[in-house]
Order: C-alpha cells, then sequence, then structure tokens
C-alpha cells in the first residue's frame, strides 16, 4: 500500500477561474473540479480558456472519476472538452450543477450517460476514494465541501463557500459535521482564498433581498431591469418573489439567463407561475411601472443584454427616462471599466443607475477574512494548502493559517504545474507537471501562438497597411507605370488624404537601391519596403500599424 497521496494543481492557482485539481493516490485519479476563465484584454478573439490536461491524458487509466463542487462556470466550463479528450469518466455532481452540465453537454454534442446526480450527504466510491458531499453556502444551489476519505487519511476540500447563517434556500452549512470531521482529524485541507483580503463576515443574501425590496418601494412608477449573474438562483428567486409582491410581470433577457431559468424551474431549484412570466418580446405590450426586466451584462460583457440596452442597440428594450437599472453584482477584477462604462451610457439615455457603491445590492459568494479563520478552526488540518485565488491570495491565507497554529513547514503554496506529496507525518513538493492555459477561439482548441496574440493586439491598436506590387509591370524609368503597379490597402489606420502617393514614393526610392541582378528574392524586397514604410509611419504619423508587402513577379 502507498504511503502517501498526490495533489496534482491543473488551474484555479495564481488565478481566478479555471479550478482543476487531481488528486492520485497509487493507481486511482480523481479530479475535483474542471473549470474555465474568460479572456483578459489582451487576447483578443479568444472565447475563453481551459486548463491543459496533458497529465491527465497520459494517465487516463487512473482516473475514476471527476467530482463537481458546484455549477459556476470556472468549476464547470471545461469539463465537455475533457470528455472529449478522455471519455466515458464519470462526473458527479448535485442536480442543479449535472442540469448545467447536461446543457452544456448537449450543445457540444456530447452523450451525457456518465453524468451522475448526488445530494448533500451522499457518499461515493472512487477507486481507493470515498468522498462525502457537504452541504456549503454559496452563490449557486448546490454548492458542496467534499471529505474525501484515503487510506493515508481525510482530505477536505472546502469547494467555494461562504458563513451565510440566514440562506435563501433556508438549508445551513452543517457547521456540526464540519466540527466532527475535524475532531475526527483531517490530515490536509485545501482552502479556497479569494476574499482573504476582506476583513470581517460576507453579507447575508437576505441583506441584498432587503435592499431589493426597498428598490422596489421606491420605484412603484418606474420599470425595473436588473442585472444579475445568471447562475445567482436565489437573488433571481429574491427577485421573482419581489416582483410577484409588487405586482409586477417578469421578463427574462440575455440567452444565459433564460437557459438557466428554465433548468432550475424544471428541477424545482427555482419556483413561480407561469402567469407572472412573460416573454421579452411582449414586454413593451405592460406598463412600465408593471414590469421587471432580470439580465445578464452585470459585468459589463459587450454582447450582454445590459450592454446591448445601455447602447441602444437592443431592440425589445428601449432605455429611458422612466427607467430604473439596478446591477445586481460586483465587477469581478479587471472588469471595472467595462461595468463603468455601460454605467455611463445608461445614465447618458436618462436611466437611474444603482450599483454597489451606492446600494447593498451584491453579496459575495466567498468568505470574507473570518469566515476563512472559522473554516481553519473547524476542520483543524494538519497541513493546509490554500487555493482558488491569485498568488497574493494563497499568500495571505498561509500567513492566516500559520496565525491559528499550523506550523509553516506543514503548508504548502502551490504554483500552476506544481504537486505537492503528503504522507502522515509530512508534506513536500513533488515533480511538477504541465499545466496552464488552453485557448478556445471558435471552434479552433489547442496552445495560441504568443505571436498570433500579439498579432491581433497589433492590428487592433494600429491596423494595418497591404503595400501590393506588381514587379514585372514595374519597367525602369517609366513613372507612370510605376506608380500604377502600387496599390495601398489599408484598414484601422488614420492617415493624411495624401498618404497612398506617399507609399508609392517611400516604395520607389527603395527599390531604386536594390540591385535586382544581384537578387531577386521576394522575401528581401518586401523586408526592405516594410522597414523604410514602418520607420516613415512612424516618425510621421507616430503609429505602428502592421505592414504586409505583397510582391506580385510571377510570369
Amino acid at each position: 500500500m502507498a504511503k502517501s497521496f498526490k495533489i496534482v494543481f491543473l488551474g484555479g492557482i495564481g488565478e481566478i477561474g479555471k479550478n482543476m485539481t487531481a488528486i492520485e493516490y497509487s493507481n486511482d485519479i480523481i479530479v475535483v473540479d474542471a473549470g474555465m476563465s474568460f479572456p483578459g484584454y489582451n487576447m483578443p478573439g479568444i472565447d475563453y480558456i481551459i486548463p491543459d490536461t496533458s497529465y491527465l491524458k497520459s494517465n487516463r487509466d487512473k482516473i475514476r472519476g471527476v467530482v463537481l463542487t458546484h455549477g459556476h462556470e470556472d468549476h464547470i466550463g471545461s469539463l465537455p472538452y475533457f470528455c472529449k479528450d478522455i471519455p466515458n469518466v464519470p462526473v458527479f455532481g448535485t442536480r442543479l450543477t449535472i442540469a448545467l452540465c447536461q446543457h452544456k453537454f448537449k450543445e457540444n454534442k456530447i452523450a451525457d450517460n456518465h453524468l451522475n446526480v448526488v445530494t448533500e450527504g451522499d457518499i461515493i466510491n472512487l477507486g481507493m476514494f470515498r468522498i462525502e458531499f457537504i452541504k456549503a453556502t454559496h452563490s449557486i444551489a448546490g454548492a458542496c465541501h467534499l471529505a474525501i476519505e484515503t487510506p493515508i487519511g481525510m482530505i477536505f476540500h472546502t469547494g467555494d463557500y461562504k458563513f451565510d447563517y440566514t440562506p435563501i434556500d433556508g438549508k445551513m452549512t452543517d457547521l456540526g459535521r464540519l466540527a466532527e470531521l475535524g475532531n475526527r482529524g483531517v490530515v490536509l485541507m485545501l482552502g479556497e482564498s479569494t476574499n482573504i483580503e476582506r476583513e470581517g463576515h460576507s453579507m447575508s443574501e437576505k441583506n441584498v433581498g432587503q435592499s431589493l425590496d426597498y428598490i422596489f418601494s421606491e420605484n412603484m412608477d418606474r420599470r425595473l431591469i436588473i442585472a444579475t449573474f445568471a447562475s445567482n438562483i436565489y437573488r433571481i428567486q429574491q427577485i421573482i418573489d419581489l416582483a410577484v409582491k409588487y405586482d409586477r410581470k417578469v421578463a427574462f433577457s440575455g440567452r444565459s439567463m433564460i437557459n438557466i431559468a428554465e433548468m432550475a424551474f424544471k428541477i424545482g431549484e427555482l419556483r413561480f407561475e407561469h402567469t407572472d412570466i412573460v416573454d421579452i418580446d411582449r414586454i413593451k405590450r405592460y406598463p412600465h411601472e408593471k414590469t421587471v426586466i432580470i439580465c445578464t451584462g452585470g459585468q459589463g460583457e459587450p454582447m450582454s443584454a445590459l450592454s446591448r440596452m445601455s447602447r441602444g442597440d437592443f431592440d425589445k428594450v428601449t432605455i429611458g427616462t422612466k427607467d430604473t437599472v439596478d446591477l445586481s453584482s460586483s465587477p469581478i477584477p479587471g472588469n471595472e471599466k467595462m461595468v463603468l462604462t455601460v454605467v455611463n451610457n445608461l445614465y447618458r439615455l436618462g436611466a437611474d443607475v444603482i450599483y454597489e457603491a451606492l446600494h447593498e445590492v451584491h453579496a459575495s459568494g466567498h468568505a470574507y477574512a473570518e469566515e476563512l479563520k472559522l473554516m481553519l478552526s473547524l476542520i483543524k488540518p494538519k497541513f493546509f494548502i490554500p487555493v482558488h485565488g491569485e498568488y497574493r491570495h494563497l499568500k495571505k491565507h498561509s500567513f492566516m493559517a500559520q496565525s491559528l497554529g499550523i506550523a509553516k513547514e506543514n503548508i504548502f503554496v502551490p504554483e500552476a504545474g506544481s504537486t505537492a506529496v503528503v504522507q502522515r507525518n509530512g508534506i513536500k513538493a513533488g515533480s511538477n507537471v504541465q499545466a496552464g492555459n488552453i485557448y478556445v477561439d471558435g471552434y479552433v482548441t489547442g496552445d495560441m501562438d504568443s505571436l498570433v496574440l500579439k498579432d491581433r493586439q497589433h492590428l487592433a491598436e494600429d491596423g494595418f497597411i497591404i503595400v501590393i506590387l506588381n514587379l514585372l509591370a514595374m519597367t525602369p524609368g517609366n513613372e507612370d507605370n510605376f506608380y500604377s503597379n502600387v496599390d495601398v490597402i489599408t484598414r484601422g489606420f488614420h492617415s493624411s488624404d495624401g498618404f497612398t502617393p506617399e507609399v508609392r514614393e517611400i516604395v520607389k526610392g527603395t527599390l531604386a537601391q536594390f540591385d535586382f541582378d544581384k537578387c531577386d528574392d521576394t522575401a528581401v524586397i518586401k523586408a526592405l519596403v516594410r522597414k523604410s514604410l514602418k520607420k516613415h509611419i512612424f516618425n510621421k504619423y507616430k503609429q505602428n500599424p502592421m505592414i504586409m508587402p505583397i510582391v506580385l513577379d510571377s510570369e
């Protein structure tokens, strides 16, 4: 029998998103979560990013199953790609989590017969692992902590969580069960670190409900448009309940919002009467003060319903002076500028806008510092690994663990691709594995050459110029013939009206110095033309477009 188990970090380490962790004991591997992340501004054309699963592919025969902590995109978004690469692996999650996965599998034309529903309190066996799903409070229904029993001892994975003592569904975290596990003895705890920098306790979701109630009561003669995460079923439920209370019809807007609301209703996670819901296409038939629109776009996503409304290019809803718009979510780091652009646009259209800086319109689903301390105190792990956060979050969480009595040598701060080897009496770094980003670009999935991304950025920021040269038609001393055979095409580049003649003069001067008898290599000609044009354009216009010479020299 093996004397250690190994934790392999494939995503969600040093970043927010793309969560994926493998736990390996002898010849058995289980995978916890299979998430994705969204591209930054410096990744034009990329749809989303998934973890590199090369290590799992090379060990596919050892994989006994995938266990999902909850249904957010950063925990299930890459599952269809994982299951395409490594088929027939059983997947386990709670009811809403699996329903969301089924929808993803349908979109990707993958059979979902290996998806299995569990409920809080269930225990499953995968190889040498015995896994208990424990109810967690988070911003989505069906979130779970994982208690993973191994021959070496218990691993406790927090997943994403908060301690909400007044949850919307009335189901509190079983603190007694957590304390029981801690008293029994936990060898290793993997603890999420997202909100380590926020002091105190996170706000209860019910506080948001009270703020929303106030917003409804203060806007009795106005239409309400509320943007939130499509997966935040608890928030959506509160909005629907308030709409019924204030005699308003509800319309859903945004593809993900509509899809998730339908799924949640079918499985009983979202409750409403069909008479309370109207199609967004029919919303104009009702008075403004009798409607509320629940939509996507709280993060300022350019193609979301709210962003399109704010730009005035959403034909179903026209924003005006009789609208109050509530952004019931806090910006994900990096999205602040996009969110404020939407806010500014909404104000320009005459709407009143409510966002987190003004009201308690959002409650985080992640534990604040005091809750993280409570979790560590309940579980009392011998070894601790902070996960789910940028590197500074992980370091600060490790400092917190030390302040609560966990020895520094018993704490491992991971990075993407690192592994931790855990024995009963020690934890140490193992050999690194291949890890990183796989980019999804339309139907293309794989490693994206950094030069491709750099070229896309270059094109987006500076535009491009194409210079077409027909060398065979350029006879020496014939100026008219020369000029007529240099074509210039520009896109995204701002220049003076006389730009094309300028380019022709530069090209003419460059070719005049070129000895065609000694060298007729078109690659050399292109390089010379590109270099001379680049220098001229930067000196005169202070711009740096991509320059693409095309040489036609065929007989």
